[in-house]
């Protein structure tokens, strides 16, 4: 259930609802929407009776929520979650791009990424420093090792950090580093990670599971979100079906759904969606006219000789050559990118 505050109400009126709630034996959530606050109510198995609330003062509604991700859904928040991290907003006007390499691999390789990323005005670098793999002799990442690589390349260029926690004990580490927790798909029902993730408070980029129907990512989120935790980002990356053709089969078809049912930001990962390099421009622009707000895009300056999805990772000039299509693009799309003048002499 949601329960609507009027515009006026005091935030006397508000705890009182809280407390009425709680003595329901449920949980509630401020919702702060654009005009007025609103309250969720989680943890009923059944359909709670409007009469609990509609005679306390300050309340204007009290309304069911048909679907099962409450948090995360539109019915219980109908205005888009913004997440602004050191100044920069993911689900506003303006595109977010994160582009970076599939793992870091060593020091220079990181550090020279940043330096070039940060010059075209990307201001999201991801990398890998913990890596669960299909198989355990392909290489799992530097680890820690790699997260201080991470650490000096944010502080070196300013660039924020987007990188993944692959367990509850590697978490409090790498939370002390990114700005943004990925969760990969092998990880999107563990729900145990998820309930810590949204322990932490940081923003949450939650990848859609191979096999994962839209619901069930949704649900994913609402386990973050239940910890108090709504700074979560939706990421397409691709499902697996019968086309053996392409590494995935970039959904974007989840992108409208998305956005429709949730409030929370979506972005795409081409990328992993497609697995070829030579696909990730068509599919790039494809999803942020499918209303993407954003793109997760691999860069590496060497892909031939990567440690890690190599195959699907695109060149600095290449990708250049993309973020000025999409800067276009956007246009179209009543949207933004703002790029900064590229250093030729540093991309090749």
């Amino acid at each position: 259930m949601l329960v609507v505050m009027k515009s006026t109400a005091t935030e006397a009126q508000i705890e009182a609802v809280n407390e009425k709630v709680k003595s329901l034996g449920f949980t509630p959530h401020a919702i702060s929407g654009a005009q007025r606050i609103a309250i969720g109510i989680t943890g009923n198995h059944g359909k709670i009776e409007p009469s609990h609330f509609m005679t306390m003062g300050g309340v204007a509604e009290a309304i069911s929520v048909s679907k099962p991700f409450k948090l995360v859904g539109r019915e219980f928040k109908p205005d888009n979650t913004e997440i602004v991290i050191n100044g920069n907003v993911i689900g506003g006007k303006e595109l977010t791009v994160i582009a970076g390499p599939c793992s870091v691999e060593n020091r220079e390789q990181i550090i020279e990424m940043a330096d070039v990323l940060s010059s075209m005005g990307v201001k999201f670098l991801r990398g890998g420093a913990f890596k669960p793999r299909t198989s355990p002799y392909a290489f799992q990442g530097l680890k820690e090792e790699g997260l201080v690589y991470l650490d000096e390349a944010r502080k070196r260029t300013g660039i924020n950090i987007v990188t993944e926690v692959r367990s509850e004990e590697t978490l409090p580490i790498v939370a002390e580093v990114t700005d943004i927790i990925q969760i990969g798909a092998r990880n999107m029902q563990n729900f145990a990670l998820l309930e810590s993730v949204g322990n932490t408070g940081k923003p949450v980029l939650l990848k859609r599971g191979i096999s994962a129907t839209i619901e069930e990512l949704l649900m994913a989120a609402e386990y973050i979100a239940h910890q108090g935790n709504p700074q979560i980002i939706l990421c397409e990356r691709g499902i697996r079906t019968f086309e053996t053709y392409t590494r995935n089969t970039l959904d974007l078809n989840a992108v409208p759904v998305m956005k429709k049912l949730s409030h929370l930001p979506v972005i795409v990962d081409p990328s992993h969606g497609i697995g070829m390099w030579d696909g990730v421009a068509p599919m790039s622009m494809a999803a942020i006219a499918a209303g993407a707000d954003g793109l997760m895009i691999e860069v590496h300056a060497s892909p031939d000789r990567a440690l890690s999805d190599g195959y699907q990772s695109i060149k600095p000039k290449k990708f250049a050559a993309l973020l000025k299509k999409i800067e276009q693009l956007a246009v179209i799309m009543d949207r933004s990118l703002s790029l900064q003048p590229l250093r030729e002499m540093e991309i090749s």
